[in-house]
């Protein structure tokens, strides 16, 4: 892949198209999308009110009590000029805690269930896509899977959660290259298209969290390699181990 050249505005307008081809195919005209305020959001939420009008398209804002950045996912929407509503996911966290109670002793024939932090950091977007399932449901809608393919590639995302769509817009791209899109669409802010990748769980940056940088993976994916064996190496054992997030569950 050493001639591989990628055409950002291009690439833009063939989502675009897909999308609305998509939406002829299966006979809908609405979706609904996860607003976080972060690119991979923003440039698919983009996309959306390009390709089916932006009174089409619903943001739902699902904070986990606080969020520090939920600005940014409100200027997402008014920037697009799409209808959001706020859903906060915090007393379902709290109510599903209280329910496992890790201190209680189990009774009779009863497990003890122990307290698991990534556990924890995995239930925001189990319940977020729940909620997002609802709104779909309700609204007469498709749901917007919004994860690209260096998040797949390495199984930085969430079984049963940020997995769940009923269609993936940037499933074809990288991180690098969902940069690239949103940098040719005017009507989103540029800082929002460029800031630092997180889970907004962790308190950490994605790259943080990975121990790898989305460059290095681009490049693993797109050129064959990182330029670093140890980190190609690393890649290769993150894709091998989560391909089972992105297959159908076996069938014995």
């Amino acid at each position: 892949m050493e001639n591989y050249v990628f055409d950002a505005a291009k690439q833009r307008d063939r989502l675009v198209e897909a999308l609305r081809e998509l939406s002829r195919q299966q006979g809908f005209s609405r979706v609904v999308i996860g607003v976080s305020g972060g690119k991979d959001s923003s440039v698919s939420a983009a996309l959306c009110a390009r390709a089916l009008g932006k009174e089409n398209v619903y943001g739902i804002l699902l904070p986990d009590g606080e969020q520090k950045d939920i600005a940014d996912s409100e200027r997402v929407c008014a920037a697009l000029g799409i209808r959001h509503r706020t859903l906060n996911i915090g007393e379902m966290h709290r109510a599903l805690l209280a329910q496992v109670e890790p201190e209680r002793e189990p009774g009779e024939g009863e497990f003890k269930l122990p307290f698991d932090r990534e556990s924890n950091i995995n239930v925001g977007p189990r319940l977020r896509m729940t909620v997002l399932r609802y709104a779909a449901q309700a609204l007469g809608a498709r749901l917007v899977g919004t994860g690209n393919l260096s998040e797949a590639t390495v199984g930085y995302c969430t079984k049963d959660g940020d997995t769940s769509c009923d269609f993936s817009l940037l499933g074809s791209l990288t991180s690098v290259e969902v940069v690239e899109v949103g940098l040719t669409m005017e009507e989103l802010p540029r800082d929002l298209v460029c800031k630092t990748p997180s889970d907004g769980l962790s308190g950490m940056s994605d790259e943080e969290k990975l121990g790898l940088r989305y460059r290095d993976i681009h490049n693993y994916l797109r050129l064959g390699t990182s330029g670093d064996p140890e980190t190609d190496e690393k890649i290769r054992r993150r894709e091998q181990a989560n391909l089972h997030k992105r297959r159908m569950p076996v069938v014995l």
